[in-house]
């Protein structure tokens, strides 16, 4: 076996789905999924493209139509760039393996700040490098000179920023991103920004894509899953320098030769799709979320963006496992261990769930803590 895979850690926020769906009656609060059906004109699409015969190989780095659509989305959100800049891939996680992959040697270090979707170390590790992880709990939540400086080394090769962030739906500052442009300047390093949530959010998300003088080592990940409903769709992209995007079209071609040809063509649609509403729907289901939680006086980081929030549970004495298996086994209630994140003291929380479901959920939440 490849002994990097050896050492690759199973996802945490399946194994508490799993628990969930395998104990009667338990509702779940895990997993980071739109509950909306993807909207109706995406759908009519694919069902377009496929019917009009758009069944064959797609070339490797993606429809020429599509590239174009993508980079006229990303010239208009502010950060400029041409068909040329841009890989259509499978998901956001596609075009995360392709990139940190595509740049990596073994021994080379990739800064994580977490709390961390745990994909970021699983790629990093099953590249044969190693994750250096940057802990923000003790910051609140942002990034400090003396806490990136400590953990860059002459290994470090990129740095991985998800802002708005899962698990915490918190959104890096302004002053954050100066820090990680300042140091990936003097110490050399790409910047990996993975913005999948950014498109959900109400107010402009403070973006290191966006500024020129970044664009050389910068490398965007995005994908249709989130702000489209899309999960099943599996479609995403890179936006990257063309030298870049070049030679990771050789290695997406070596894994997945290209992605389904009539679903590029639905995607085109879903760039013309107003997702205000769904978004609205979110905040409002946070606002709900938070009121509640403020209720059970539980603490969180304030979620700004994603549909996550991340309240601390240190206060009850137990680790975040334990704490999530007694939640499911005697409160009916499943939600993911900080520590599948890289931190403890802390549940996620997902809001992906209709009010009904949250209301129950919540309840459900209340009972337990103060059965504690």
């Amino acid at each position: 076996m490849n002994q990097n895979i050896l050492n690759m850690k199973p996802s945490g926020i399946r194994r508490f789905t799993a628990l969930a769906k395998a104990t009667p009656g338990c509702k779940m609060l895990t997993i980071g999924e739109p509950d909306f059906d993807t909207p109706a004109p995406i759908r009519e699409a694919a069902a377009r493209a496929m019917e009009s015969g758009l069944t064959h190989y797609a070339p490797n780095r993606g429809t020429d139509s599509l590239r174009k659509a993508i980079a006229d989305y990303e010239t208009k959100r502010g950060m400029e760039c041409t068909a040329e800049n841009i890989l259509v891939t499978v998901g956001a996680t596609g075009a995360l393996n392709t990139a940190l992959t595509g740049i990596l040697n073994p021994g080379d270090e990739v800064i994580i700040p977490i709390p961390a979707f745990p994909l970021y170390e699983s790629i990093t590790v099953a590249a044969g490098a190693k994750p250096v992880f940057l802990d923000l709990t003790k910051t609140g939540f942002q990034i400090t000179k003396e806490a990136l400086e400590a953990v860059i080394t002459p290994k470090t090769r990129a740095i991985i920023l998800n802002s708005p962030n899962n698990p915490t739906g918190c959104v890096l500052s302004e002053s954050s991103l100066d820090l990680v442009a300042e140091s990936a300047q003097k110490h050399d390093f790409y910047i990996i920004c993975d913005n999948v949530y950014a498109a959900l959010s109400a107010e402009k998300v403070p973006d290191l894509t966006l500024r020129p003088a970044l664009r050389s080592r910068c490398i965007l990940c995005q994908s249709f899953s989130k702000p489209w409903a899309m999960t099943g769709w599996r479609l995403g992209w890179l936006a990257a320098p063309a030298a870049l995007i070049d030679k990771f079209t050789l290695l997406q071609a070596a894994q997945i030769a290209s992605v389904p040809t009539f679903l590029q063509k639905a995607a085109e649609t879903a760039l013309q799709v107003d997702v205000a509403g769904m978004a609205a729907v979110y905040r409002k289901r946070r606002e709900y979320v938070c009121a509640r939680l403020d209720r059970m006086g539980l603490a969180y980081p304030k979620p700004e963006g994603a549909f996550y929030v991340f309240p601390d549970i240190s206060r009850f004495g137990l680790r975040s496992e334990e704490f999530c298996i007694r939640l499911i086994e005697e409160g009916g209630l499943a939600a993911v261990p900080g520590s599948c994140f890289g931190v403890e003291g802390h549940i996620r929380l997902s809001y992906c769930y209709s009010d009904e479901e949250l209301r129950e959920s919540l309840d459900r939440l209340e009972r337990f803590i103060r059965s504690l």
